[in-house]
């Protein structure tokens, strides 16, 4: 049985604390933020922080766990839209909430198990995407899926994760980059050209230098260095 009923009073302390973490950790790291400047950016004591999650992996914790939660639903809503491959899309999972994605940059850097999940549901919806649009070039199970939706994912997920540099490289602010036609355009210029790229004499000859390279890797490197 509880010993303490939360009452509203609680449930925004502790909400306040949990978004401060949220910004201490995304700016400084889990091991350069305090319980002092949490609690103080919070506006509560350190008796308080301490007595919603008990230590600073616990804020930890609650952050991963938010984090993780907000992928999950996003990403089912794009799902819903097969949009998961839509680098667009991709921005607009950030878009709600800058601070997130601050700290999920911070956290990728920092190793954390919940940039790993989020990283994973993103990958996973990508493979099906591609599964479900190419399946003659990406079979459902294969390494080729796999490989490419895990490139792909990173590519997109990539730009999310510096869109600071992006804006500032576009004379922007952050927010007003996730959403730019500019990301977009430059994206499909890209694809565009890499497709040609890949279907000329050399992109071929490239392809098939490293298809040998890596069927040499695969069997012991012996065709590898020839």
């Amino acid at each position: 049985m509880p010993t303490h009923q939360h009452t509203d009073g609680d449930l925004n302390a502790r909400a306040r604390i949990r978004d401060a973490a949220l910004e201490q950790f995304a700016r400084h790291g889990v091991s350069g933020a305090t319980m002092r400047g949490i609690a103080q950016a919070a506006g509560v004591s350190v008796g308080l922080v301490q007595h919603h999650f008990g230590t600073k992996d616990g804020l930890r914790l609650a952050c991963d766990e938010l984090i993780v939660e907000v992928f999950r639903r996003r990403v089912l809503h794009l799902a819903t839209k097969d949009r998961l491959a839509d680098a667009d899309a991709l921005g607009e999972l950030f878009d709600e909430s800058p601070l997130l994605l601050r700290y999920l940059a911070r956290a990728a850097l920092d190793g954390s198990t919940a940039a790993d999940d989020v990283f994973d549901q993103l990958a996973d919806g990508t493979q099906e995407f591609l599964t479900g649009t190419w399946p003659d070039r990406f079979p459902t199970g294969s390494d080729a899926a796999r490989d490419a939706a895990t490139v792909m994912t990173a590519m997109h997920s990539g730009i999310a994760l510096l869109i600071g540099q992006i804006a500032r490289r576009f004379g922007q602010e952050p927010e007003e980059a996730i959403g730019s036609a500019r990301v977009a355009l430059g994206i499909m210029n890209l694809y565009a050209a890499m497709g040609e790229f890949a279907g000329s004499t050399t992109g071929k000859d490239v392809r098939d230098a490293v298809e040998e390279r890596g069927t040499g890797h695969r069997h012991g490197g012996a065709q590898a260095t020839r």
